[in-house]
């Protein structure tokens, strides 16, 4: 069953004394079960972003206890900074991770909203999923005003959704806070070579969902028009699911763009960084670097790299890391300061946070050399094979970059780029299939560990081994026909790409037979212990087909190869 998981992104205003912030994520981390993934707190607008995950049950404790040290330690009647706010906790979303839904998400937000409000007395707002008013899905209206207008609206038509009240000494101190549900958010701020606010607040107003005032005559000093129930008239903006307002930041001397991009699939990042920029530039102002706020999901920056290699008309079959330092060179998310994806990018921070099953693959090649050659019975040939597929498709993918950029072949690099991509995708599954089949290996070591005293115990143990040993032929097996699909690239590069490298295709074939090859060698050796003959028989027939396959790809490509070289 998936392992439910849900993120936080509480907002505290406080950005500037360190011990205030270290006490409220420590009271984030004393609660078990749950991962601080980004602390990011920013002077100018004296505000910290951050993002914690884990069990929804848990996330939700932590989330209450941060609260409540926020509302300890921060006196709104005493805060200023650039940011919008309206509590010491300004808002505190629940975002959907893994094996929860949006749904689940916003329930718990109601829920813990009526804690924070019955326990912590702080007027409480529900935002976006969580809503109970549907205007109130926008943050900004549960935020109008932001904290100098709560005596107007505590206590009356417009007051909180949990804990409403008249405004008074305790909301004096803490503000309201807003709790909600919603999806992936990317809070991003684009750097201006300009100090004018003004100025960048025209360019967000240019591209900012909700748009501006349209005014009488079509001039920006002109009396705003509304429409026939007294509201104001917009002309919306050019980026959907976007919110975005112009500030300066006194911390770097420059005025910014500030957005939240409440719809990804609408409104990618790469896209509002190309509309940002155009709007500036129709305004004689540049877009010189981005700052991201919090963390980021690695879709969005993989999407952005892409999209530029795109533009470059460049090969996007290159390695993730790659793309992602295409995005970040890009867009200038390096620019105030230093980009790391490690420490940025949600999914490796979640990574970090519950380290996967991936250790060989992390060695460098003479350790991982010096790793085989121990004592020790993992890794063994089933990794081996795995890894000669990795190297296999690894192989085709350089011939076909090579291939997209050689000179005079420009209008090519999309047909290689899409074997490129095809490649690299298969060189990742093989590189899996490494610390697999050890794992494989580990389960049946696990087996043999187990109690066998009783009838029940023989029982349960047996019945353990089947499973364990189906397991280890089973992945041997994926290795096979994983490293199959790298004989048409590498054929296909043999014979159409750069003639230069044909002998790296040649290469690749052998590496990917010898994968093969080796895979089929262990899903027999694992299959010969197993109880279920006729399964076994089944999977080693299939194993014999893929082998005897190999074999005659094997040897087109290498003849292919040494035609290709011939002809030189």
């Amino acid at each position: 069953m998936e392992k439910r998981i849900i993120e936080c992104v509480p907002n505290f205003s406080e950005g500037r004394n360190p011990e205030i912030i270290k006490a409220i994520t420590d009271s984030i981390e004393a609660v078990e079960g749950v991962s601080l993934l980004d602390v990011d707190p920013g002077a100018a607008t004296n505000r910290t972003v951050v993002t914690f995950v884990g069990e929804p049950e848990a996330v939700v404790e932590a989330a209450f206890r941060c609260v409540a040290k926020a509302a300890e330690l921060i006196d709104m009647s005493k805060h200023h900074g650039a940011h919008p706010r309206m509590g010491a906790t300004d808002v505190l979303p629940l975002v959907p991770v893994a094996g929860a839904t949006l749904e689940e998400c916003a329930e718990l937000a109601r829920k813990l909203g009526q804690r924070i409000a019955s326990e912590l007395n702080i007027p409480v707002y529900a935002y976006e999923a969580a809503a109970l008013k549907p205007e109130r899905k926008n943050l900004a209206v549960c935020r109008k005003g932001e904290y100098e207008a709560l005596p107007e609206r505590l206590g009356k038509d417009d007051g909180a959704d949990f804990g409403d009240r008249p405004f008074d000494e305790a909301s004096a101190r803490t503000g309201a806070t807003a709790v909600g549900a919603r999806d992936f958010l990317i809070a991003v701020n684009f750097n201006l070579n300009t100090t004018s606010t003004r100025r960048a607040n025209a360019i967000a107003f240019d591209v900012r969902e909700k748009g501006r005032p349209v005014r009488e005559g079509g001039k920006l000093t002109g009396k705003p028009l509304k429409d026939e129930n007294g509201k104001p008239l917009m002309q919306p903006g050019t980026l959907k699911g976007t919110k975005a307002i112009g500030w300066y930041i006194d911390e770097y001397g420059i005025a910014q763009v500030s957005m939240n991009i409440t719809d990804t699939a609408q409104t990618p990042l790469h896209k509002a960084f190309d509309e940002v920029a155009r709007a500036a530039n129709e305004r004689g102002i540049r877009v010189t670097g981005t700052e991201i706020v919090g963390l980021i999901p690695k879709k969005a920056l993989v999407d952005a790299g892409k999209y530029f290699l795109r533009k470059q008309q460049r090969s996007l079959g290159i390695p993730e890391k790659e793309i992602i330092r295409i995005a970040v060179r890009s867009m200038g998310l390096d620019e105030l300061k230093p980009f790391k994806p490690e420490e940025k990018v949600i999914e490796y921070m979640l990574e970090a946070a519950s380290p996967a099953n991936d250790n060989l693959v992390k060695l460098s090649c003479r350790d991982f050399a010096y790793t085989t050659a121990s004592e020790a019975p993992a890794p063994g040939g089933g990794s081996i094979a795995a890894y000669m597929g990795a190297l296999a498709s690894a192989l085709a993918a350089m011939v076909a970059n090579l291939s997209a950029h050689k000179a005079g072949w420009d209008d090519r690099w999309e047909e290689f780029s899409d074997v490129a991509v095809k490649a690299n995708t298969l060189m990742e599954e093989l590189l899996a299939l490494v610390d697999k089949d050890t794992d494989a290996f580990n389960r049946i070591m696990a087996v043999l560990a187990m109690p066998k005293g009783t009838d029940e115990e023989k029982k349960a143990r047996a019945e353990a081994m089947e499973e364990a040993t189906l397991y280890a032929a089973q992945i041997p097996l994926q290795t096979a026909q994983t490293a199959s699909k790298a004989f048409p690239l590498l054929l296909e590069m043999a014979s159409k790409g750069n003639p230069a490298s044909a002998s790296d295709a040649g290469v690749g074939a052998l590496a990917a037979r010898a994968a093969v090859r080796g895979a089929a060698l262990n899903v027999k050796i694992n299959l010969a212990s197993l109880a279920d003959k006729n399964l076994a028989a089944k999977l080693i027939a299939e194993a014999d087909q893929l082998s005897a396959e190999a074999d005659v790809l094997e040897q087109n490509i290498v003849e292919t190869v040494e035609s290709v070289i011939a002809a030189q």
